[in-house]
């Protein structure tokens, strides 16, 4: 029987990974990512500037104040955001800074990791935005056929 090292293990089990699969952990991370709030945060986070032709901004991804962000998520309630912020800032996808200054200065800024997520995230976004009138036929049509 061969004997593997610890780090052999750990990319063992990178690789058995498999969300369809009950017991898997990823499945949670999936199931947390795809909240609307999660995906919003993580597409807003950096979303302010000048735009480029294809809609993403030219800078890329930047801190921003909380203040910022609950005023470019419309509907989004004090305590939702915060969940949201907490819960992000947990997964190592987001970084909170305090800054000491009166009043206090609280911004949040995506990791290389959030950056990573951040990518696809406006990705599905801009999908969602381009292709809503196609959505919205195509529910009014199966609608009109279940009636």
């Amino acid at each position: 029987m061969a004997t593997t090292t610890a780090a052999q293990q750990r990319a063992q089990a990178k690789v058995e990974y498999d969300a369809f699969l009950e017991e898997c952990p990823s499945r949670d991370l999936l199931n947390r990512l795809s909240g609307k709030w999660v995906a919003l945060v993580l597409a807003a986070l950096g979303s302010d500037g000048p735009r480029r032709p294809d809609g993403e901004c030219a800078g890329g991804p930047r801190a921003m104040r909380y203040s910022e962000l609950s005023r470019m998520l419309a509907g989004v309630s004090q305590k939702m955001l915060t969940q949201t912020l907490r819960s992000l800032e947990r997964d190592g996808l987001v970084t909170r800074a305090v800054v000491p200054t009166v009043p206090v200065t609280v911004t949040y800024e995506l990791t290389d990791l959030g950056i990573s997520l951040h990518h696809m995230v406006r990705g599905l976004k801009a999908w969602a935005e381009t292709h809503m009138d196609d959505v919205i036929a195509n529910r009014a049509a199966y609608d009109a056929t279940t009636d």
